[in-house]
This record gives structure tokens, sequence and C-alpha cells, in this order.
């Protein structure tokens, strides 16, 4: 296969492709892996980003559930405040999760993980967003995993008005 700017084999330039145009290196890795030009594969280039990908999808989820976590102990805990804003927030963290868990099944066993390792970024924006002292959130996640992704938990006292509407 050549790298039609050089007209060099591509597998002599792929080392320097990665760390200087990583776009074009990635579609360089594509084309070798369809024509079937396995000895021309930058192996461990390869290997690591295929990795990465895979703590990307971890990542991904412990981000959301922080976000709706801190919403939700927001809405806990400042009740009085309460906003559309915040609601379309939750709503729409609960969906990518379910989206993302979907997509990723053998993300499942590591839920539990997940949501101790994102608890503390969770009461860190609570506390940011409410001005209320970090002590004012316990020490551990008092929501259930399936009541965090239920979209009829709303912890706290109940919403009086046409919020939920």
């Amino acid at each position: 296969m050549q790298i039609p700017q050089t007209g060099q084999p591509a597998v002599n330039l792929m080392p320097n492709l990665y760390e200087n145009d990583f776009y074009t290196w990635t579609q360089e890795q594509a084309n070798l892996l369809r024509y079937h030009q396995w000895n021309q594969l930058d192996l461990l280039n390869l290997i690591e980003e295929i990795e990465s990908l895979g703590r990307k999808e971890r990542q991904e989820l412990r981000n959301r559930l922080s976000i709706l976590i801190g919403y939700l102990l927001k809405w806990e805990y400042q009740p009085k405040q309460r906003s559309r804003s915040w609601l379309a927030t939750i709503r729409v963290e609960r969906r990518e999760i379910l989206r993302l868990l979907s997509e990723n099944p053998s993300l499942k066993p590591y839920l539990e993980e997940a949501l101790q390792e994102s608890y503390q970024n969770s009461r860190d924006l609570a506390s940011g967003e409410t001005n209320l002292p970090l002590s004012t959130f316990p020490q551990q996640c008092l929501y259930l995993f399936e009541e965090i992704l239920s979209d009829r938990f709303y912890p706290g006292e109940p919403t009086t008005d046409d919020l939920m509407k």
C-alpha cells in the first residue's frame, strides 16, 4: 500500500504519521485492515488506541454519572431552586447513560464501581453549583443505581408546581 502524497510504503511512515497526523494514521490503518495488509499495520500504536477506546467508554459512563448524581443532589438539597433546566439535565443524562449501556452491555458489571468513582465528583458539582458546604452531602452515595436511572425517581420533597409536567 502506498501513501499517495509521498509514494513511499505506508509501513515506513506509520510511527511518524501517528505522531504528526493522527487522522491520516487512522485512515491508513483502516485501509490496511480493510485490504488485509497485516504486515504493514502499526501494531503497537493500534493496540494502544483500541485499549484507549475501551477506557473512553468507561470514562464517559463516569462523567455522565457524575453530572446526573450531582443534579439529583442539587434537586434533593435545594428544592426551592429546582428548574426546568435541572429537570432537562437529569432526563438527558439518564437517557445518555441508558444509551451507553445499551451500546456497551459489557459496562454493566462496572456500574457499581463507576457509581462509587463518580460520586465524589457529584458532591463537588452539587456543592459548587448550590453554594452549600461539601459536608451537606453524604460521604457515600445513598441512591441505588436503579433509582438513579429511573425516570420516576426525584429525591427529596415532592415538587408541588407544574415543573414536572
